[in-house]
């Protein structure tokens, strides 16, 4: 996942699927003047008062009656990111309230909707819940904390990312090799560059995990080998799932995308015609298996630069390697063009073959935090 995301560091104890470490990032950002959580009513108005209680069908009264699902769930994220869930800052607390459980509660409602449509002793699918955001918006922290709460429910579960399913670096050197001098398709990202039969075969795998005792193993992938340039991790270091699944958590930067008239494209960035037409064959490799869609919304593609750019600081910070400001410019602007290109029709009509009562769209400012939904931006240069 190309999305350098942060907490604190958690109890490494909890995952035989993609690791439970919190990714790095300021996805909550400290304060220093807490706010105690001085009583159930207190919190009550606050959950209220979030953006995103009205989009999840929750009401006042519903959010009363289900008030200590809302306060089990605030605790068990609390104490994954090692907060005290008694005293949080109020950027703390809005994560957790305004945004993580709101999320949760509904992909849980959601799961609950899907395994209602199967009768007793039928193999139940595990339910594919897509996550399309911008890199550096928050996407992995979210998974990371669904995750966990699916898992602290009793539910089985497990996260993929569309960086698992990049192509071996042998294979993007010869994709470069067959596209010399279009810069989208030099390295890892743009449609083009997955190993989409890969994708098929893994994805069709996980949802037939239907039993207990089923295992296989998922794969990952390194972003730090070959100098950078990564490769797939080798499957001795693959994480195994164990079934019965009910959730996978399907997260990736251009989830959802549709191909776009070629004009369109073109008028954007002349590169983007083959990546355009490589984009036909992802629905069927990607977009089929999703029943259920998170789509976190931007105002404004440049904030990728900047969460990038504030990532690389934190490690550099940290005495980590990290990219220099120019290449972190380089490296972002190999994906504003197909931002530019099909992030407004992705908010404007939804993912490829999302319906809307399985959409749930989030609305984020500059700071990652989720806000009040408002007509669909223009994306386009």
């Amino acid at each position: 996942m190309d999305d350098n995301s942060t907490f604190l560091s958690c109890p490494p104890d909890h995952s035989p699927g993609r690791s439970l470490a919190p990714p790095r990032s300021s996805s909550i950002t400290p304060s220093s003047t807490p706010a105690l959580v001085a009583s159930v009513e207190d919190l009550y108005d606050f959950i209220c008062s979030g953006p995103l209680v009205d989009k999840i069908g929750y009401t006042k009264e519903k959010v009363g009656e289900s008030i200590d699902r809302w306060l089990r769930c605030g605790g068990q994220v609390a104490r994954l990111f090692r907060l005290n869930e008694l005293q949080l800052s109020e950027a703390e607390k809005a994560r957790i309230y305004h945004f993580y459980i709101p999320v949760f509660l509904w992909c849980e409602d959601q799961v609950n909707e899907h395994r209602a449509k199967y009768k007793e002793g039928d193999d139940i699918p595990p339910l594919v819940i897509g996550v399309s955001a911008p890199q550096g918006s928050g996407k992995t922290t979210l998974v990371f904390a669904l995750d966990y709460l699916f898992r602290a429910a009793g539910r089985k579960s497990t996260t993929l990312s569309i960086d698992d399913f990049y192509l071996t670096a042998k294979e993007q050197s010869e994709l470069r090799d067959r596209n010399p001098g279009n810069a989208l398709l030099e390295l890892r990202g743009n449609a083009g560059s997955h190993d989409l039969q890969f994708s098929v075969e893994t994805l069709e795998a996980l949802t037939k995990l239907t039993k207990e005792g089923m295992k296989m193993k998922v794969p990952r992938y390194n972003k730090s080998a070959f100098g950078g340039r990564g490769d797939r991790a080798d499957p001795s270091v693959w994480p195994e799932v164990e079934g019965p699944l009910e959730v996978i958590l399907f997260e990736g930067w251009m989830l959802g995308f549709k191909p776009l008239p070629n004009e369109v494209v073109k008028a954007v960035d002349p590169q983007l015609e083959v990546v355009n037409k490589n984009l036909e064959a992802y629905y069927d490799a990607w977009d089929r298996f999703i029943e259920s869609w998170i789509v976190i919304k931007i105002r404004e593609p440049n904030c990728v630069f900047q969460w990038r750019l504030q990532a690389e600081i934190a490690m550099r910070a940290d005495g980590k390697p990290g990219m220099s400001d120019e290449e972190v410019m380089d490296f972002v602007s190999r994906y504003l063009p197909a931002y530019h290109a099909y992030l407004p029709t992705l908010y404007k009509e939804g993912p490829n073959g999302s319906k809307p009562e399985h959409l749930l769209v989030i609305d984020i400012d500059g700071g990652r935090n989720p806000i009040l939904g408002t007509e669909v931006p223009n994306l386009k240069k």
